[in-house]
């Protein structure tokens, strides 16, 4: 069972950035980022395969950059310019083969951390 625990989350002024951080205790083949907002279905944010190719959606393209660190077992996902619309629980997320963001493919999930963007 992989374990992930996402952090950096919390409130940010419109137009600021924040830096969210997934530790986890093993990182696989695939690693994603996915927001959850209230009333809104789950949507997945960008996602970064081991040899380093990414995949953004159009949400937050332009204004966010994944990256991994294996060696130390963290994801990362930088967020500039954000918008109120940007206000939802971020999840890290893990899967073993492919590299998409299709949810229903990863297999272990973190609990999420909280970003609040005021307008």
């Amino acid at each position: 069972q992989v374990h992930l625990e996402e952090s950096g989350g919390g409130p940010v002024e419109s137009g600021g950035s924040l830096r969210l951080v997934c530790t986890a205790s093993e990182m696989t083949y695939c690693m994603g980022w996915f927001r959850k907002a209230p009333g809104k279905e789950r949507e997945g944010v960008a996602a970064i395969a081991i040899d380093g190719r990414t995949q953004y959606r159009n949400v937050m393209k332009g204004r966010s950059t994944i990256s991994r660190d294996d060696a130390k077992k963290e994801l990362y996902l930088e967020m500039n310019t954000l918008k109120p619309d940007d206000t939802a629980e971020y999840y890290c997320a893990a899967r073993y083969n492919r590299c998409d963001l299709t949810a229903q493919r990863y297999n272990h999930w973190g609990k999420g951390t909280q970003v609040t963007v005021g307008a």
